[in-house]
């Protein structure tokens, strides 16, 4: 095993989240490919090509997945997003209307604040801190 390839993220809409994380969040939209069922498949990815770690975004097809969107962890943060300039892009993020749950705090680990996806998703802007802990 070399990666994680991609995580499943349960989303209302398609194409509301496709923008949500390609212009709020500046990821790349890998893939929208239709499927015979009437879904698509649907992945977006942060960073440069190859990196791994994309979402694959599932929209809803009953009701307990409607009730999953929004609230895939619990309440917990479930999502990290790594950044090579936390300033940089929290104040991207903020400008784009992304939701921050607090300010950002400088830890030994490194800089992060909690943010909120479109459907209420809890996510870490983190940038590791320098150093072997950080690798």
């Amino acid at each position: 095993m070399r990666r994680i390839a991609l995580v499943t993220l349960v989303v209302a809409d398609y194409d509301e989240a496709i923008r949500f994380y390609t212009e709020a969040l500046g990821f790349r939209l890998v893939e929208d490919t239709p499927r015979p069922d009437g879904s698509r498949w649907v992945v977006v990815e942060p960073g440069s090509e190859g990196q791994g770690g994309g979402l694959l975004l599932a929209r809803a097809k009953d009701e307990a997945q409607r009730d999953r969107v929004g609230d895939q962890t619990g309440g917990r943060v479930g999502f990290f997003l790594h950044t090579d300039d936390f300033a940089r892009d929290h104040a991207r993020m903020r400008a784009a209307g992304v939701r921050f749950l607090e300010e950002p705090r400088h830890e030994p680990y490194g800089s992060v604040a909690v943010f909120e996806d479109l459907y209420g998703n809890r996510w870490d802007l983190l940038q590791p801190a320098a150093g072997p802990a950080a690798d």
